[in-house]
């Protein structure tokens, strides 16, 4: 039940959003573009971020650059 605490782990980087241009989802509701991110876990292929919404979601890592 790691998920429940995530948003009090520490952070490990920063990234900033470079992009919202999402094909199969909306993507724009929760991040901002250019606004910067503090990754709170991470897998091969997603950056888990508090979002605009102020809840830890999943986003791919192409969304993201490291800061």
């Amino acid at each position: 039940m790691i998920h429940k605490v995530w948003d009090q782990k520490e952070t490990g980087k920063k990234v900033q959003c470079v992009h919202t241009n999402a094909k199969k989802y909306i993507v724009n509701h929760a991040l901002t573009e250019g606004k910067f991110y503090d990754v709170k876990n991470e897998t091969e292929e997603f950056y888990f971020v508090i979002d605009n919404t102020g809840k830890v979601g999943g986003f791919y890592k192409d969304y993201f650059k490291l800061v």
